[in-house]
């Protein structure tokens, strides 16, 4: 019995063979696809592929919690998307762009395109309200940079 499954073993492993094929050195990952329309609008921050972070989005990418050793890089995540969902809500349906998040020591500036949307009063206001409470919050000072454009329109770079 032993000997009968050894020798099927034996006759199946070499039955069997090694495929390899070439590899692919097409990167996918951080890109959008193409419409066949070509009508999916894309903003500047959203039309440089990831590996242009440090040529054409060196502005995006100013990080400083990196500099010291420890867990600090889970917490800059988790304070990320807690600023993002915040703006977003606070701003709600007001950014043209992606919310970008600059660290600098212990500054943390918030940038983005903002549409024109509801009075100057109003956006001072926010702007006041939106730096107030994420500097309660993050224990650090917190900047808002934000530029007004007229209609969404404006910030599209591009089609794809």
């Amino acid at each position: 019995m032993f000997r009968n499954l050894v020798q099927n073993t034996l006759a199946m492993s070499s039955k069997r063979q090694f495929h390899a094929s070439a590899v692919c050195c097409k990167v996918q990952a951080g890109r959008y696809k193409i419409t066949q329309k070509r009508d999916r609008a894309l903003t500047y921050e959203m039309a440089n592929p990831p590996h242009y972070i440090a040529h054409r989005k060196s502005w995006n990418s100013w990080d400083t919690s990196t500099l010291y050793e420890g867990l600090r890089a889970a917490e800059t995540a988790a304070e990320d998307v807690f600023i993002r969902r915040f703006v977003t809500g606070t701003w709600h349906n007001m950014f043209a762009s992606e919310v970008i998040i600059k660290r600098q020591h212990n500054i943390i500036r918030i940038a983005g395109l903002v549409v024109q949307s509801v009075p100057a009063r109003k956006m001072y206001f926010l702007t006041g309200y939106c730096e107030e409470l994420l500097s309660n919050w993050l224990q650090c000072p917190v900047k808002m940079e934000i530029q007004i454009i007229p209609k969404r329109e404006d910030a599209i770079f591009k089609y794809i």
